[in-house]
């Protein structure tokens, strides 16, 4: 498909899949994490949780601190739903509206339209349910009967893939493309080749905040494609 930046979208449906039969209980308890890359057992979750761990099991983006890196300085871009004064990083990237400001601040929200060419495989979107309940999953590369694409998701029995798409109102549409995390380190480490791995990024990353620990360490910058 013809979004499929080097097989990026492929890896993330994957990762989302792998989810089907693993996570079968959805559970919105307020659990405390470790961070970074914080999880929990795998058998339980929540929609966001699908979107998460498959980003983070494909390509070593973890939502979690990169949440709290943005919202830090921009608390007050972010949702005043849950009456917080500052950030929780136990919980802020698992919250449906905090995940769609961060992409929005990113540049990867796209028109939301009833078209069903305009989602591609890999594509995240976001609904409104019955009752005002936020919800999100990952577009399959795989399609329903009628031709619209199936969604990765939990919306109460665990991770599924199933046709859901336009059965709810749509409220965002994102596209993350590859080079999605890239170190910006300090000003006396020598730049990384493009084609560097995110691993050895991170490795890279690291390496220079400690050779510059009297600096303000490097935060990662999301890219979108």
């Amino acid at each position: 498909y013809s979004q499929d930046h080097g097989g990026f979208a492929t890896a993330t449906i994957e990762a989302a899949r792998a989810q089907v039969g693993v996570t079968v209980i959805y559970d919105p308890s307020y659990i405390g994490l470790s961070f970074p890359n914080g999880d929990f057992d795998r058998r339980r979750g929540v929609c966001t949780d699908v979107v998460i761990r498959a980003l983070r099991d494909a390509h070593n983006i973890d939502l979690q601190a990169l949440v709290n890196a943005d919202m830090k300085p921009a608390f007050s871009t972010y949702p005043k739903i849950w009456g917080l004064r500052t950030t929780d990083r136990n919980i802020d990237h698992r919250r449906v509206p905090n995940l769609q400001r961060f992409f929005e601040r990113k540049s990867a929200a796209l028109p939301v339209r009833s078209d069903v060419s305009a989602y591609q495989p890999g594509d995240i979107v976001s609904w409104m349910l019955p009752g005002n309940l936020p919800h999100i999953g990952i577009i399959s590369d795989r399609r329903g009967p009628n031709g619209v694409p199936l969604v990765i998701y939990n919306i109460g029995g665990g991770a599924q893939e199933e046709d859901i798409l336009f059965q709810y109102d749509i409220t965002g549409h994102y596209r993350i493309g590859p080079g999605v995390l890239e170190a910006q380190v300090a000003t006396n480490c020598l730049p990384l080749p493009a084609n560097t791995g995110l691993l050895l990024k991170a490795v890279f990353h690291a390496a220079c905040a400690r050779k510059n620990k009297n600096k303000k360490p490097a935060l990662f910058t999301f890219l979108i494609q």
